[in-house]
């Protein structure tokens, strides 16, 4: 779930971030969001932005309450090393985090107790159809991804992306940020992607979604 430029870049030449999305995004944004158990967030894109998404529209926040749910989804930091800076405004956030990291069986006792003063949950980084399977025992069935780049990359590596939802914005930035980095391993043998919704937004955006094509 991304916003890009039109020649497939989430930020500028120098790095950054790049601002892309106008309202009709940010709506497309939070009906992802109320659609989900939890969304997954790398931790260079905590740092560079300091804070996660919320869902703010009153209806969407009624969905959810209607269905006995969380106003917010679960935020699931991804950081192999587990740190993050602790003055954030993410940790101020109306919502419950969990962490998802390399760091914990290197790390002493203090440093563990650190951590679960932050976050809710941490579980421990492993191949992604293992840890999905995980974060679904604990009824984090429906995941969106915020970002970035290099998480995107490892999911899509590791065959674990269902659909993509695009916003394609009007600038061109060039230089080397793309969404998915070049070094990317995409399997030969995927079947490809179903469009299930294209939408004209203001601002001359388009919304895609995609849906993975099932192999008979």
């Amino acid at each position: 779930m991304l916003a890009v430029s039109l020649d497939g870049r989430l930020a500028p030449p120098a790095g950054g971030a790049a601002q892309l999305g106008g309202a009709g995004d940010r709506r497309a944004l939070e009906e992802a969001l109320a659609w989900a158990d939890g969304c997954l967030i790398g931790a260079n894109t905590l740092r560079l932005h300091g804070t996660t998404c919320l869902i703010r529209q009153s209806d969407l926040l009624e969905q959810r309450r209607r269905e006995g749910r969380s106003l917010q989804p679960i935020a699931l930091a991804v950081s192999r090393s587990g740190q993050l800076p602790a003055d954030l405004p993410f940790f101020d956030q109306p919502l419950e985090r969990w962490l998802l990291t390399s760091m914990l069986c290197h790390r002493g006792t203090a440093y563990q107790q650190e951590l679960r003063a932050s976050f809710a949950r941490i579980l421990p980084l492993q191949p992604w159809p293992e840890l999905l399977l995980e974060l679904a025992s604990y009824g984090l069935g429906r995941l969106v991804l915020l970002g970035g780049a290099e998480l995107a990359a490892s999911l899509i590596a590791a065959g674990c992306v269902d659909g993509l939802q695009l916003t394609i914005c009007p600038v061109l930035l060039g230089g080397g940020h793309s969404w998915i980095p070049a070094e990317t391993l995409i399997h030969h043998g995927d079947p490809g992607w179903k469009l299930e919704q294209q939408r004209a937004m203001e601002g001359d955006e388009l919304l895609l979604r995609y849906r993975r094509r099932l192999l008979h």
